[in-house]
């Protein structure tokens, strides 16, 4: 194993924590509602999920700004200390329920992949997507299986 020369100072790993998002306060209400109301869903049966979710079908589609914005206030108000899953499937719903309580609407998009073989959930309008193009996305993009509404 080779040794530093005489003198020399090692490199030092400095582990920088992650910046969490920052949305303002009322879109962080707003998510953090829809954040505790998708936790609660996520303990229903899949059908069940969809169902409640058909019926935001009569509100008009929001812009793809004001989806990012919410996605983005969803993703600051995340508790660090939840003990449960919070991941794609329940950021995407709470995503779209929060479209939903500011009077607009997104459609919830369950998808997977092949090679590796992966599911992922994410919230989309007319315009674009949100939660899609994470990862390693861009060379294994995601096949949407199931859109709601």
């Amino acid at each position: 194993m080779p040794t530093a020369p005489a003198g020399a100072v090692a490199p030092m790993t400095v582990m920088v924590p992650t910046a969490r998002p920052t949305a303002p306060r009322r879109d962080r209400l707003v998510a953090a509602v829809a954040l505790a109301l998708s936790l609660a869903m996520s303990r229903w049966p899949l059908r069940w999920q969809i169902a409640a979710v058909r019926l935001l079908r009569g509100l008009p589609y929001a812009r793809l700004n004001r989806l990012e914005a919410l996605y983005a206030a969803v993703l600051a108000v995340i508790p660090s200390w939840w003990p449960g899953r919070i991941a794609c499937m329940e950021i995407s719903l709470a995503t779209v329920i929060a479209t939903a309580l500011t009077g607009r609407r997104s459609r919830w998009v369950l998808g997977a992949r092949f090679l590796p073989d992966a599911a992922h959930a994410w919230a989309e309008v007319p315009e674009g997507a949100v939660g899609r193009d994470i990862g390693d996305a861009v060379d294994r993009p995601w096949l949407p299986v199931l859109s709601v509404p």
